[in-house]
């Protein structure tokens, strides 16, 4: 029997690499980013306009959905691929970023937390974020972890480290769902020794893919980096590998220069909400005068639906008078940007040009005045 998701070669450029992930509900080119839909929704698109910005997979968050509307509804109605009216492959987190920033507290059997929504108290196990995910339905499900803020005394990320890899196991022997894959979460701060024993010990419980949680936390590219450096010699090279909560375009990039797949993070929208727009030439807001009369597209390499229509005035004007479209407006053409770095990417790494991609992409978004 087949694996409900697997992860196949196309090419590699150094560690950088490119690669099919096939799974129940379709295939995903990777390195790829997923738009974050947290509550079954990605804000201010809907599942058309994420098929129109080249999306493949998308993510939705366990704690949220648990909470409100509640799995057992979701799976009344078909679970989450019906719900949101998405037919493409979608992995949802477990929540435990979520749950790291209520404070909870964490005992070997789980995490207790208050509710965002109704302030109740609630106790998520490996066992019960595992059964939430199961009645949600995603393609890919991720383990419950144990997340810390960095920096961090070193016995500190030793004890969650250790914790995460028990709850990792207590989560595979849970999930019973076959056409659902789980993949497990490394752990280890910033620590090149830690990170290498967790993703040792976390790659010999089997699971199908593999998180690479507790980073984009406030630590620096070169932490992150080391910490990189550390992983993905210990990781099977047939597996996924999924940077979690990484999204801004340098990051992303050097995390593909070591070898990762898979990246997901609310970056682009969020900006998007702000008046921010992400372009090939740099980051910069909308809002600023010098756009009052401005006929430009938002960037003229993009041919998103934003930029080949509406010009930066139009939008500022947006922006000043407090239109809601704007909302939608600049999150796809960031999430348009964001899919288009990345399949500038998978096309440096087939044609042994990733580096020289990349150092391109840096250069020309550090340049100033070519906004």
């Amino acid at each position: 029997m087949m694996p409900p998701v697997t992860w196949s070669a196309q090419a590699e450029d150094v560690r950088a690499r490119s690669g099919i992930l096939t799974t129940p509900h379709g295939t995903v080119q990777t390195p790829a980013f997923m738009p974050v839909g947290t509550r079954a929704s990605v804000r201010a698109l809907d599942s058309a306009d994420l098929r129109t910005v080249g999306a493949e997979m998308v993510l939705a968050n366990t704690y949220h959905l648990m909470l409100r509307p509640g799995s057992e509804l979701i799976d009344r109605l078909g679970g989450l691929h019906a719900f949101m009216a998405w037919d493409g492959p979608i992995l949802t987190d477990s929540g435990g970023y979520q749950i790291f920033s209520l404070e909870p507290t964490v005992t070997e059997e789980g995490a207790t937390f208050r509710s965002t929504y109704d302030g109740s108290i609630h106790l998520l196990t490996p066992e019960g974020a595992t059964r939430v995910q199961e009645l949600l339905g995603p393609d890919i499900a991720m383990v419950l972890d144990v997340l810390i803020g960095l920096p961090a005394p070193r016995a500190e990320v030793r004890s969650a480290m250790e914790r995460t890899h028990r709850w990792a196991e207590r989560a595979a022997a849970a999930h019973t769902r076959p056409d659902q894959a789980q993949f497990g979460i490394i752990q280890g701060g910033t620590d090149p020794e830690l990170r290498a024993e967790s993703a040792r010990v976390i790659a010999s419980i089997g699971f199908a893919g593999f998180g690479i949680g507790g980073l984009a936390v406030g630590e620096t590219m070169d932490d992150r980096n080391i910490a990189l450096d550390a992983v993905v010699p210990e990781l099977p090279s047939r597996k996924a590998r999924y940077v979690m909560g990484l999204g801004d375009p340098e990051g992303v990039l050097s995390a593909v220069a070591r070898g990762a797949d898979l990246f997901d993070c609310v970056w682009p929208t969020r900006l998007a909400r702000h008046g921010r727009a992400i372009t090939w030439s740099g980051d910069f807001n909308i809002r600023r005068l010098e756009f009052a009369d401005d006929e430009r597209g938002l960037d003229d390499r993009c041919g998103c639906a934003t930029c080949t229509t509406y010009s930066r005035a139009y939008l500022r004007h947006l922006q000043v008078t407090g239109e809601l479209s704007l909302h939608r407006l600049l999150s796809i053409h960031n999430l348009t940007m964001t899919q288009d770095l990345l399949a500038g990417a998978r096309a440096a790494i087939a044609e042994q040009r990733f580096e020289a991609y990349r150092r391109e992409v840096i250069t020309a978004r550090s340049t100033p005045g070519r906004a």
